[in-house]
């Protein structure tokens, strides 16, 4: 018996539907900015983090392109006080994402 059956079983007055399912994609527009953005490198408790900060755009805009760093790189991270905060030294790959979506950055650090 698989899925579908055991499904029949507990609705059985469910009908399914033959619509597409339509996918909805947000495709936000990032302010872009004439000063370079600072990516830099720190050690905080003993433990690299890389920092981003000098966007002029709204705070909502620097946690959308936050989040998208992180899922880019599958690492773990954090918007603080208009900076992002990313777990591990990643400035090369996170200056090459930056420059891809338009922005000027400056490598600070090392």
């Amino acid at each position: 018996m698989d899925l579908q059956d055991q499904l029949k079983k507990l609705f059985p007055d469910h009908q399914e539907s033959n619509e597409p399912i339509e996918k909805v994609t947000e495709n936000h527009e990032l302010f872009i900015q004439k000063e370079p953005m600072i990516c830099k490198y720190e050690k905080r408790k003993g433990k690299a983090t890389t920092i981003i900060e000098g966007y002029e755009g709204s705070d909502e805009d620097f946690k959308v392109l936050a989040k998208e760093i992180k899922t880019k790189l599958s690492v773990g991270g954090t918007f603080k006080d208009g900076a992002i905060i990313i777990q591990g030294d990643y400035r090369d790959k996170i200056m090459n994402i930056l420059k891809d979506k338009g922005f000027k950055t400056k490598r600070v650090g090392g």
